[in-house]
Protein backbone atom coordinates (compact mmCIF):
# COMPACT_ATOMS: atom_id res chain seq x y z
CA UNK A 1 0.00 0.00 0.00
CA UNK A 2 1.69 3.25 -0.86
CA UNK A 3 2.68 5.53 1.46
CA UNK A 4 0.47 9.08 1.51
CA UNK A 5 1.83 12.22 0.27
CA UNK A 6 4.02 14.09 2.37
CA UNK A 7 2.66 17.89 3.09
CA UNK A 8 5.21 19.61 0.99
CA UNK A 9 3.57 18.27 -2.13
CA UNK A 10 2.54 21.16 -3.95
CA UNK A 11 -1.23 19.71 -5.00
CA UNK A 12 -1.77 19.05 -0.95
CA UNK A 13 0.00 22.52 -0.48
CA UNK A 14 -2.06 24.39 -2.43
CA UNK A 15 -4.91 22.81 -0.37
CA UNK A 16 -3.80 23.78 3.20
CA UNK A 17 -2.26 27.10 2.24
CA UNK A 18 -5.63 28.89 2.55
CA UNK A 19 -5.87 27.70 6.17
CA UNK A 20 -2.62 28.84 6.82
CA UNK A 21 -2.65 32.04 5.60
CA UNK A 22 -5.59 32.79 7.59
CA UNK A 23 -3.74 31.38 10.77
CA UNK A 24 -1.30 33.86 10.32
CA UNK A 25 -3.76 36.85 10.29
CA UNK A 26 -5.44 35.11 13.54
CA UNK A 27 -2.26 35.20 15.05
CA UNK A 28 -0.82 38.63 14.23
CA UNK A 29 -4.86 39.86 15.22
CA UNK A 30 -4.08 37.64 18.68
CA UNK A 31 -0.56 40.00 19.07
CA UNK A 32 -2.19 43.42 18.39
CA UNK A 33 -4.78 42.48 21.20
CA UNK A 34 -2.18 41.98 23.72
CA UNK A 35 0.06 44.40 22.10
CA UNK A 36 -2.93 46.98 23.11
CA UNK A 37 -3.41 45.82 26.43
CA UNK A 38 -0.13 46.67 27.42
CA UNK A 39 1.06 42.99 27.66
CA UNK A 40 4.76 41.93 26.33
CA UNK A 41 5.43 39.25 24.32
CA UNK A 42 7.89 36.85 26.21
CA UNK A 43 9.86 33.66 24.39
CA UNK A 44 10.25 31.07 26.74
CA UNK A 45 13.33 28.25 26.06
CA UNK A 46 11.47 24.95 24.84
CA UNK A 47 14.71 22.89 26.92
CA UNK A 48 13.65 22.49 30.44
CA UNK A 49 14.73 20.83 33.76
CA UNK A 50 11.23 19.76 33.90
CA UNK A 51 8.86 19.09 31.31
CA UNK A 52 5.99 19.59 33.93
CA UNK A 53 4.55 17.51 37.09
CA UNK A 54 0.80 16.51 35.64
CA UNK A 55 0.60 12.62 35.70
CA UNK A 56 -1.17 12.29 32.75
CA UNK A 57 1.31 14.35 30.41
CA UNK A 58 3.50 13.19 28.65
CA UNK A 59 7.12 14.80 27.10
CA UNK A 60 10.03 14.38 25.23
CA UNK A 61 13.31 13.44 26.86
CA UNK A 62 16.70 13.99 25.77
CA UNK A 63 20.18 14.99 27.72
CA UNK A 64 22.47 17.98 27.79
CA UNK A 65 25.77 16.71 26.64
CA UNK A 66 28.94 19.10 28.78
CA UNK A 67 31.73 20.12 27.38
CA UNK A 68 33.49 17.11 29.45
CA UNK A 69 31.60 14.70 28.49
CA UNK A 70 28.78 14.71 31.37
CA UNK A 71 25.13 13.94 30.89
CA UNK A 72 22.18 15.60 32.17
CA UNK A 73 18.58 15.24 30.97
CA UNK A 74 16.60 17.42 29.67
CA UNK A 75 13.09 17.48 28.34
CA UNK A 76 10.85 19.69 25.74
CA UNK A 77 8.69 21.28 27.65
CA UNK A 78 5.03 20.64 27.45
CA UNK A 79 3.86 24.47 28.30
CA UNK A 80 5.66 27.40 28.50
CA UNK A 81 3.86 28.13 31.85
CA UNK A 82 6.93 27.66 34.55
CA UNK A 83 9.28 30.09 32.50
CA UNK A 84 6.24 32.43 32.35
CA UNK A 85 5.47 31.95 36.10
CA UNK A 86 9.03 32.87 36.74
CA UNK A 87 8.79 35.83 34.56
CA UNK A 88 6.12 36.79 36.64
CA UNK A 89 8.22 36.65 39.55
CA UNK A 90 10.97 38.45 37.87
CA UNK A 91 8.09 41.97 37.67
CA UNK A 92 6.22 41.20 34.28
CA UNK A 93 3.26 42.35 35.41
CA UNK A 94 1.16 41.34 31.87
CA UNK A 95 2.59 38.35 29.60
CA UNK A 96 1.95 36.58 26.76
CA UNK A 97 3.81 33.82 24.55
CA UNK A 98 3.40 31.67 21.70
CA UNK A 99 5.43 29.17 22.21
CA UNK A 100 5.86 25.66 20.35
CA UNK A 101 5.20 22.58 22.34
CA UNK A 102 5.27 18.70 22.92
CA UNK A 103 3.78 16.12 23.90
CA UNK A 104 4.19 12.31 23.77
CA UNK A 105 1.76 9.87 23.28
CA UNK A 106 -0.73 12.42 21.40
CA UNK A 107 -1.70 12.28 17.73
CA UNK A 108 -4.72 12.41 16.43
CA UNK A 109 -7.71 14.97 14.33
CA UNK A 110 -7.28 17.18 17.53
CA UNK A 111 -3.77 16.32 18.44
CA UNK A 112 -0.30 16.91 17.50
CA UNK A 113 3.27 16.15 18.85
CA UNK A 114 4.18 18.91 18.29
CA UNK A 115 2.04 22.30 18.61
CA UNK A 116 1.60 26.02 19.41
CA UNK A 117 0.13 26.64 22.39
CA UNK A 118 -0.84 30.81 23.47
CA UNK A 119 -0.34 31.73 27.01
CA UNK A 120 -0.81 34.97 29.04
CA UNK A 121 -0.90 35.98 32.25
CA UNK A 122 -2.48 38.93 34.23
CA UNK A 123 -0.34 39.88 37.96
CA UNK A 124 -2.83 41.15 40.33
CA UNK A 125 -5.97 40.14 38.41
CA UNK A 126 -8.55 37.19 38.76
CA UNK A 127 -9.19 34.93 36.64
CA UNK A 128 -12.50 36.02 35.63
CA UNK A 129 -10.35 38.74 33.68
CA UNK A 130 -9.95 35.47 31.59
CA UNK A 131 -12.94 34.46 30.66
CA UNK A 132 -13.38 37.67 29.24
CA UNK A 133 -10.25 37.64 27.00
CA UNK A 134 -11.47 34.10 25.87
CA UNK A 135 -14.88 35.63 24.25
CA UNK A 136 -13.02 38.41 22.88
CA UNK A 137 -10.53 36.56 21.23
CA UNK A 138 -13.18 33.51 19.73
CA UNK A 139 -14.75 36.98 18.00
CA UNK A 140 -11.64 38.35 16.84
CA UNK A 141 -10.63 35.04 15.01
CA UNK A 142 -13.89 34.51 13.50
CA UNK A 143 -13.49 37.97 12.42
CA UNK A 144 -9.99 37.30 10.88
CA UNK A 145 -11.72 34.70 9.13
CA UNK A 146 -14.20 36.45 7.95
CA UNK A 147 -16.59 34.09 9.20
CA UNK A 148 -19.89 34.06 11.22
CA UNK A 149 -19.43 31.18 13.09
CA UNK A 150 -16.51 28.76 14.66
CA UNK A 151 -17.85 25.19 13.62
CA UNK A 152 -16.11 21.66 14.07
CA UNK A 153 -18.06 18.57 12.79
CA UNK A 154 -21.17 19.69 12.32
CA UNK A 155 -21.39 22.05 15.28
CA UNK A 156 -21.46 25.84 15.46
CA UNK A 157 -20.76 28.15 18.21
CA UNK A 158 -21.96 31.80 17.59
CA UNK A 159 -18.68 33.76 19.13
CA UNK A 160 -21.08 37.10 19.13
CA UNK A 161 -23.19 35.44 21.88
CA UNK A 162 -21.45 35.48 25.88
CA UNK A 163 -20.35 32.00 27.18
CA UNK A 164 -22.27 30.29 28.94
CA UNK A 165 -20.40 29.54 32.98
CA UNK A 166 -21.43 26.32 34.34
CA UNK A 167 -19.40 24.77 37.28
CA UNK A 168 -17.96 21.50 36.64
CA UNK A 169 -20.62 20.46 39.93
CA UNK A 170 -23.79 21.49 38.42
CA UNK A 171 -22.54 20.05 34.70
CA UNK A 172 -22.40 16.93 36.68
CA UNK A 173 -26.10 17.13 38.34
CA UNK A 174 -27.31 18.47 34.77
CA UNK A 175 -26.03 15.86 32.50
CA UNK A 176 -25.49 12.50 34.66
CA UNK A 177 -27.48 13.35 37.54
CA UNK A 178 -24.48 13.10 40.25
CA UNK A 179 -23.83 14.83 43.42
CA UNK A 180 -20.13 15.58 43.06
CA UNK A 181 -19.33 17.98 45.76
CA UNK A 182 -21.04 15.05 47.98
CA UNK A 183 -18.00 13.12 47.11
CA UNK A 184 -15.18 15.66 48.27
CA UNK A 185 -14.80 17.05 51.99
CA UNK A 186 -13.73 20.24 52.96
CA UNK A 187 -9.90 19.56 53.05
CA UNK A 188 -10.59 18.37 49.06
CA UNK A 189 -10.23 14.94 50.21
CA UNK A 190 -12.44 12.84 47.48
CA UNK A 191 -14.32 9.36 48.13
CA UNK A 192 -13.67 7.14 45.60
CA UNK A 193 -15.97 4.65 47.07
CA UNK A 194 -18.97 7.51 46.90
CA UNK A 195 -18.09 8.33 43.38
CA UNK A 196 -18.36 5.16 42.14
CA UNK A 197 -21.98 3.98 43.67
CA UNK A 198 -22.86 7.52 42.01
CA UNK A 199 -21.63 6.39 38.51
CA UNK A 200 -23.20 2.97 39.50
CA UNK A 201 -26.58 4.98 39.62
CA UNK A 202 -25.84 6.59 36.55
CA UNK A 203 -25.47 3.76 34.67
CA UNK A 204 -21.81 4.52 34.44
CA UNK A 205 -19.71 1.85 34.26
CA UNK A 206 -16.42 1.52 36.23
CA UNK A 207 -13.23 -0.18 36.39
CA UNK A 208 -11.92 -1.64 39.95
CA UNK A 209 -8.57 -0.27 40.03
CA UNK A 210 -10.38 2.97 39.23
CA UNK A 211 -9.36 6.23 41.05
CA UNK A 212 -11.64 8.47 42.22
CA UNK A 213 -9.66 11.09 39.33
CA UNK A 214 -10.38 8.34 36.84
CA UNK A 215 -14.55 7.99 38.01
CA UNK A 216 -14.40 11.36 37.70
CA UNK A 217 -12.69 11.71 33.67
CA UNK A 218 -15.18 9.07 32.58
CA UNK A 219 -18.20 11.44 33.55
CA UNK A 220 -16.78 14.63 31.75
CA UNK A 221 -15.91 12.53 28.93
CA UNK A 222 -18.99 10.43 28.34
CA UNK A 223 -21.62 12.61 29.57
CA UNK A 224 -20.33 16.01 30.47
CA UNK A 225 -18.29 17.07 27.11
CA UNK A 226 -20.59 16.06 24.64
CA UNK A 227 -22.89 18.98 25.54
CA UNK A 228 -20.37 21.54 26.24
CA UNK A 229 -19.73 24.62 23.53
CA UNK A 230 -22.71 24.43 20.98
CA UNK A 231 -24.24 27.32 19.78
CA UNK A 232 -22.33 29.28 22.21
CA UNK A 233 -19.26 28.80 23.83
CA UNK A 234 -19.06 26.97 27.73
CA UNK A 235 -17.06 28.01 30.36
CA UNK A 236 -16.41 24.76 32.38
CA UNK A 237 -16.06 26.39 35.60
CA UNK A 238 -15.17 25.26 39.48
CA UNK A 239 -13.10 22.21 38.95
CA UNK A 240 -12.41 19.98 42.38
CA UNK A 241 -8.98 20.79 44.34
CA UNK A 242 -7.55 17.46 43.58
CA UNK A 243 -8.61 18.31 39.48
CA UNK A 244 -6.40 21.61 39.49
CA UNK A 245 -2.79 20.59 40.67
CA UNK A 246 -1.84 24.48 39.70
CA UNK A 247 -4.39 26.34 40.59
CA UNK A 248 -5.62 28.37 44.01
CA UNK A 249 -8.82 27.06 45.88
CA UNK A 250 -11.82 29.19 45.82
CA UNK A 251 -12.35 31.52 48.29
CA UNK A 252 -16.20 30.68 47.89
CA UNK A 253 -15.62 27.06 48.64
CA UNK A 254 -12.86 25.07 49.31
CA UNK A 255 -13.38 22.03 47.76
CA UNK A 256 -13.14 23.92 44.43
CA UNK A 257 -10.38 25.70 42.35
CA UNK A 258 -10.50 28.74 40.72
CA UNK A 259 -9.77 26.91 37.38
CA UNK A 260 -11.84 27.06 34.06
CA UNK A 261 -11.83 25.34 30.61
CA UNK A 262 -13.17 26.97 27.18
CA UNK A 263 -15.11 24.83 25.14
CA UNK A 264 -16.26 25.64 21.56
CA UNK A 265 -17.91 23.28 19.31
CA UNK A 266 -17.73 20.29 21.74
CA UNK A 267 -13.61 21.37 21.61
CA UNK A 268 -11.79 21.79 24.62
CA UNK A 269 -10.08 25.51 23.56
CA UNK A 270 -8.47 26.62 26.84
CA UNK A 271 -7.48 25.87 30.44
CA UNK A 272 -7.18 28.70 32.77
CA UNK A 273 -6.25 28.97 36.74
CA UNK A 274 -5.80 31.56 39.59
CA UNK A 275 -2.63 30.66 40.39
CA UNK A 276 -1.81 28.75 42.92
CA UNK A 277 1.53 30.41 44.67
CA UNK A 278 1.89 28.72 47.76
CA UNK A 279 5.45 26.60 47.04
CA UNK A 280 4.60 24.05 49.77
CA UNK A 281 1.38 23.23 48.83
CA UNK A 282 2.49 23.13 44.67
CA UNK A 283 5.59 21.01 46.04
CA UNK A 284 3.07 18.45 47.72
CA UNK A 285 0.76 18.43 44.86
CA UNK A 286 3.33 17.88 42.19
CA UNK A 287 4.86 14.80 44.14
CA UNK A 288 0.95 13.71 44.17
CA UNK A 289 0.51 13.81 40.40
CA UNK A 290 4.37 12.48 40.35
CA UNK A 291 3.59 9.18 42.49
CA UNK A 292 0.47 8.75 40.26
CA UNK A 293 2.45 8.62 36.67
CA UNK A 294 4.75 6.43 38.75
CA UNK A 295 1.84 3.97 39.41
CA UNK A 296 0.17 3.83 36.30
CA UNK A 297 2.69 4.40 33.51
CA UNK A 298 6.18 3.42 35.36
CA UNK A 299 7.85 6.68 35.05
CA UNK A 300 8.21 10.38 37.07
CA UNK A 301 9.70 13.85 35.92
CA UNK A 302 11.58 15.78 37.88
CA UNK A 303 10.31 19.34 40.05
CA UNK A 304 11.77 22.27 38.61
CA UNK A 305 13.12 23.71 41.86
CA UNK A 306 13.89 27.20 40.42
CA UNK A 307 9.90 27.68 39.76
CA UNK A 308 9.15 26.18 43.41
CA UNK A 309 11.88 28.93 44.39
CA UNK A 310 9.98 31.52 42.32
CA UNK A 311 7.00 30.71 43.49
CA UNK A 312 7.72 32.82 46.95
CA UNK A 313 8.18 35.81 45.25
CA UNK A 314 5.43 35.72 42.33
CA UNK A 315 2.70 37.63 42.68
CA UNK A 316 -1.00 37.06 42.59
CA UNK A 317 -2.09 36.14 38.86
CA UNK A 318 -4.37 34.31 36.84
CA UNK A 319 -3.31 32.70 33.64
CA UNK A 320 -4.32 30.59 30.65
CA UNK A 321 -2.85 28.43 28.25
CA UNK A 322 -5.28 28.60 25.06
CA UNK A 323 -4.97 25.90 22.20
CA UNK A 324 -3.73 27.84 19.00
CA UNK A 325 -3.80 25.08 16.34
CA UNK A 326 -7.66 24.12 17.36
CA UNK A 327 -9.29 27.78 16.87
CA UNK A 328 -7.59 27.95 13.82
CA UNK A 329 -9.38 25.26 13.35
CA UNK A 330 -12.75 26.16 14.51
CA UNK A 331 -11.98 29.57 12.46
CA UNK A 332 -11.19 28.36 9.10
CA UNK A 333 -13.64 25.04 9.50
CA UNK A 334 -10.55 22.66 8.99
CA UNK A 335 -10.94 18.82 10.00
CA UNK A 336 -8.05 17.79 11.48
CA UNK A 337 -5.15 19.67 13.11
CA UNK A 338 -2.31 18.80 10.42
CA UNK A 339 -4.40 21.16 8.02
CA UNK A 340 -3.63 24.19 10.21
CA UNK A 341 0.36 23.54 10.61
CA UNK A 342 2.73 24.82 8.69
CA UNK A 343 5.18 21.71 8.67
CA UNK A 344 3.43 18.77 10.74
CA UNK A 345 5.57 16.28 12.12
CA UNK A 346 5.64 13.07 10.06
CA UNK A 347 3.68 10.16 11.46
CA UNK A 348 6.23 7.39 12.45
CA UNK A 349 6.02 4.03 11.25
CA UNK A 350 3.29 1.51 13.34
Amino acid sequence: MPAPSPWWTPDIHADRRPFLMIRNRIQAAFRRFFEERDFVEVDTATLQTSPGNEAHLHAFATEAIGLDGSRAPLFLHTSPEFACKKLLAAGEPRLFCFAHVYRNRERGPLHHPEFTMLEWYRAGQSYESLMQDSATLLGLAAEVAGVSALTFRGKTVDPSLAPERLSVAEAFRRHAGIDLLATIDSSGETDRDGLAAALRAAGLRGAEDDTWSDLFSRVIVERVEPHLGHGRATILDEYPVAEAALARPSARDPRVAERFELYACGVELANAFGELTDAAEQRRRFQEEMAEKMRVYGEHYPLDEDFLAALAIMPEASGIALGFDRLVMLATGASRIDQVLWAPVPETAR
